[in-house]
Formats: C-alpha cells, structure tokens, sequence
C-alpha cells in the first residue's frame, strides 16, 4: 500500500518481483560494515565506482566556483549590493538543475548524464580560465567568466550531482547499501575539506590557471565513466550484479580467452 501511494499506480509486479528477487539473492546474509566492502572481491569494481564518483563530486571544484562568483560578478559590473542574490541565484541554479536531474535520470540514462557533465565542466573550466587570463585585457571577458560559472554550476547539477547519489542504491545489494552510503558519504566530506583548505594555495601557485587540476579531475572521471561504468538504467539489480561480477572475476588465461569465477575454481581443482 505505501509503495503504491508512493509510486501513484497499483500496477507494481514488476517492481515487487525485483524486489523479491534480490531478497531471495541476499537471503541469509547479514548487514555487511564499510570496512567489510574493501575485503570483498566481489564488489570490487562496485567500490572502486562509487569512490571515484563521490570524490569527483567534491574533487571537481565545483564549490570553488563560488569562491570567483563575487569577483567575477563584480568585474562585470553588477552592482556590489546585488551580488549576493546573484550569488545566491548561481546556487539556486544548481539545485534546479539537480531536480531536473531526478526527473530525466531514467530517461536519458545515469551514464550519458555523468559523462556529459564530466565533458561539459572539463570544457567550461577551460574557457572559465582563458577568461579569467583576460580579464583586465578585454571588456567583455568579464561577461564571458560570468557564462562559465553559470554553465559549469548548471552542467555540474543536471549530471554528477543528480546521478552520483542514486549509483549506491543500484549497484550494491541491500545488505552493503548503509556501508556504500557511509563510504560516499565521508569521501564527500573529507574532499570538501581538501578542496576548501587547498584552493586558496592552488590560486596563489596557478593564479588564472588554478582550475587546471580541476580539468584533470574532470577528464579522469569522464575516462572512467566511459571505460569502466556500465549503464544501469532499466536494468534490474541483478543483471547490474552479474555486469559487475564479470568485471570483478575475469582472469585472463595463457589463450587470450576468460573465465569466470566457476570456470576459475574448476580449474584450480
């Protein structure tokens, strides 16, 4: 009854069989701890994904952007009085766009979504550093900064930050989803520490180009995502399970071919 409330339609078999499926698959197991995740060579590349996501997230300077938004805004003449809500309005963005993120998600798809992000802030943090070098040099080079904070907060919500939150869900089971999340959630945090204390340094080192680092940030998760990501939309958590089990036990024999975990252990045997 609360899932159909939920949902707004009594017509759940799909969803409840999947549901009862990855029950039946986890079936006698118990609550697994963080730690316990690392140790366990069948989630892997499930790990490995949801790290490199979630300290992209923070790792992407994103939050930095914030840092230049009074002194862009300024350079391009808003009044001093008013940046603040301009400030304000870049945030607001991001929240839009994150919202429209969860309504699109299952239709475009979690990877096109993480890899245009990626690709689009990787772009705009270029041009974003070619206008911060001619800032005093050209007039309207303040405006065009001004595009770019804009543009890499707006690509930033509609793809990481929408789709990088929902990844755990899918990708582990129910016994390892409370440990996944508070792994996601300490990187998070300790990247949001890192970024905070280090970008001062970086922009004092890299002046105009301190989003560099950044860039490459950007264009590593972006390779990530496109190589090693599989796409879960429409696919139940046990076909994303057996994606990943591939990925987590394939050796490679002296043929060139590979085997999976049974063929292995027959083999061993």
């Amino acid at each position: 009854a609360a899932l159909q409330k939920l949902r707004g339609t009594s017509d759940l078999s799909a969803e409840l069989e999947e549901m009862l499926a990855e029950q039946a698959a986890v079936k006698g197991q118990r609550a697994k701890n963080p730690w316990e995740l690392f140790r366990n060579a069948a989630l892997r590349w499930q790990l490995v994904s949801i790290v490199v996501l979630s300290s992209a997230m923070q790792l992407c300077g994103n939050d930095s952007m914030y840092f230049y938004a009074a002194y862009v805004f300024q350079e391009a003449g808003i009044p001093e009085d008013k940046i603040p809500y301009i400030v304000i309005g870049t945030g607001s963005c991001e929240l839009i766009t994150s919202v429209t993120c969860n309504m699109v998600i299952d239709y475009a798809g979690r990877r096109p979504l993480l890899l245009g992000g990626y690709i689009f802030m990787a772009g705009w943090a270029i041009v974003f550093m070619v206008a911060l070098s001619q800032q005093t040099q050209i007039s309207w080079m303040p405006y065009l900064s001004m595009a770019c904070l804009f543009a890499y907060i707006l690509s930033f919500g509609i793809g990481p930050a929408g789709v990088t939150g929902v990844l755990p869900t899918e990708v582990f089971d129910q016994m390892s989803r409370p440990a996944a999340y508070m792994i996601c959630g300490s990187l998070l945090w300790f990247n949001l520490f890192l970024v905070g204390t280090a970008f001062p340094f970086i922009v004092k080192s890299l002046a105009h180009f301190c989003y560099l680092p950044f860039l490459v940030v950007c264009v590593c998760t972006a390779l990530y995502v496109w190589f090693f990501l599989p796409e879960t939309k429409g696919k139940s958590f046990l076909e994303i399970s057996e994606e990943f089990r591939k990925r987590n036990f394939k050796t490679k024999t002296r043929a060139g071919s590979y085997k999976g975990p049974e063929e292995i252990k027959t083999t061993q045997l």
